[in-house]
């Protein structure tokens, strides 16, 4: 192990960390936004969707700049993107529409690049570390999460307005990402194997399963993220500085689980950690929709956190291990599912919260997180040489001189 992908690994962290703390800071803050700038319930779902759709093209539009460009040097671009966008998002006066449609424009496109090109860079390190590391670099994402969400809670403690939230955050963050992008790390990627091609239908034919199962884990995500807040202040009578908890309480569960995620991958395997998530998850979006009170909700986010934790970290991982030789490709297709699954999710809960019931509408999350057991083989396939997969044994998680991750 050099001091080279040591370095590597500790930025990229950094870069997942800050990441973490931008997202947290704007989602748990949607409630300020939507008052500060005056946007109606109906037209607060079309700029919870436009996010998403923008960060898709940003991820289509990563694929194709890879060919050319290395992906550390698309993150250390757009990271910086991303966190002006955010105070941006604080910067408009009261009814200033125009300011946070843009904002938030800028922010969908720059973070599509930012996720793509960071799970790329941490699927070649692991594939040079030789064993699973993915988890930890979500896991530093999830305490940046913990920070951001704790941030916000004391804007909305203390009344401060949104710029005056966002702005010391960027003043650290933005110069730490440049100093720290010096480090990142582009390793060569894995040989392709034979009559596998680089695109086409039967790449995504044997991409599909990790792309529905990346899909219902976003949907679960953004229903947390976009809406846990809502949901406390509205339906279970929490004030507004409580709503804020649950995406904290969300992200601390998430950090919990991802730190022990590698250890667990690598003992049981990546399909019975997926599976074991998929229920937990399942289970806390029954807590959820039945919760007599604010603390009961509590509970179901803290379930939550645990099950869908390991879910996106390892579809990455198992995208990379696929698609050995055109990772970064695999990489960027998976991602624009992410933003599916934030696109369907959000306008989704919403819909069904104003047409049935919010308590109702946890409960169709809950069922695709559940449809997820149905792909967990997905994780542990590897490809042969004529371009399809076989399984490998549980306890390997990642072995050197193979065409696995």
């Amino acid at each position: 192990m050099t001091d080279v992908l040591r370095r590597g690994r500790a930025s990229l962290a950094f870069g997942f960390f800050a990441q973490g703390v931008a997202f947290a800071l704007l989602v748990t803050r949607i409630p300020a936004i939507q008052e500060r700038y005056g946007i109606s319930d109906g037209l607060l779902p079309v700029f919870l969707a436009a996010v998403p759709i923008l960060a898709g093209v940003g991820s289509v539009t990563t694929e194709q700049l890879v060919k050319r460009v290395p992906p550390s040097r698309l993150l250390r671009w757009s990271q910086p993107v991303v966190l002006l966008a955010l105070l941006g998002a604080g910067a408009g006066g009261p009814g200033q529409v125009a300011v946070v449609a843009v904002a938030l424009g800028v922010f969908g496109l720059a973070v599509g690049a930012l996720d793509a090109s960071m799970n790329m860079l941490g699927v070649s390190l692991q594939r040079s570390y030789g064993r699973s590391i993915m988890l930890s670099f979500h896991a530093a994402y999830s305490l940046g999460g913990i920070l951001g969400a704790s941030l916000a809670w004391a804007g909305a403690h203390w009344h401060l307005a949104l710029w005056v939230s966002y702005l010391p955050v960027v003043a650290v963050l933005l110069p730490g990402t440049l100093v720290g992008s010096r480090w990142y790390v582009d390793a060569e990627p894995a040989p392709v194997a034979e009559g596998r091609a680089p695109g086409g239908g039967l790449v995504f034919k044997l991409l599909l399963p990790l792309c529905l199962v990346m899909t219902f884990a976003y949907i679960g995500d953004s229903t947390v993220s976009n809406w846990s807040a809502k949901y406390l202040k509205d339906v279970l009578g929490s004030s507004e500085q409580l709503a804020t908890v649950p995406y904290n309480v969300y992200m601390v569960t998430t950090l919990v689980g991802r730190t022990i995620g590698d250890a667990g991958v690598r003992r049981f395997g990546a399909a019975t950690v997926v599976r074991a998530g998929a229920l937990v998850a399942a289970g806390g979006f029954a807590v959820v929709a039945v919760a007599p009170g604010a603390w009961a909700g509590m509970l179901g986010f803290t379930l939550l956190g645990l099950g869908l934790c390991v879910l996106v970290p390892q579809t990455f991982a198992a995208a990379g291990r696929l698609f050995p030789g055109a990772s970064d490709a695999a990489i960027a297709r998976l991602n624009i599912f992410n933003y599916v699954g934030f696109l369907v999710g959000s306008p989704l809960v919403g819909a069904l919260g104003d047409a049935w019931s919010y308590r109702g509408a946890m409960l169709v999350p809950m069922v695709l997180v559940l449809v997820t057991l149905g792909y967990a083989r997905s994780f542990t396939a590897q490809p042969d040489r004529y371009g399809g997969g076989h399984e490998r044994p549980r306890t390997a998680d990642v072995g050197r001189g193979s065409n696995g991750l």
